[in-house]
């Protein structure tokens, strides 16, 4: 006799408690804090779900689920830049703003 099964177990989001309050561990994009609950599917639908048992990290990239004690602290938003004239470089062929650190134009590879 042969019996041939096709399920599994899933974990999905079921109540997302505070929207960007970490980011993820992979890709390093916001990550939100979730209730989630455990699923049983058999043959692809769902047939048993139950809660689980204390919220988790959550990224809606990734849709990695994680410990919060692993989140990466939230990212702070970064200031415009603030960059004086005598810091801007440009090359004299192309008209480019380079670093001021080349010795030679990336864009057409004339000398500074």
């Amino acid at each position: 006799m042969f019996f041939f099964f096709v399920g599994g177990l899933e974990q999905q989001v079921r109540q997302v408690l505070k929207a960007g309050a970490g980011r993820c561990i992979n890709c390093g994009s916001k990550a939100d804090l979730v209730d989630y609950e455990k699923v049983l599917k058999l043959f692809f639908v769902p047939v048993w779900r139950w809660p689980g048992k204390e919220p988790l990290m959550y990224c809606n990239n990734c849709s990695l689920f994680f410990p919060p004690s692993y989140s990466l602290p939230p990212s702070a938003p970064t200031p415009p830049p603030t960059d004086s004239v005598s810091d801007i470089l440009k090359c004299h062929s192309c008209a480019r703003v380079v670093d001021p650190q080349f010795i030679y134009c990336p864009y057409c590879g004339s000398a500074l």
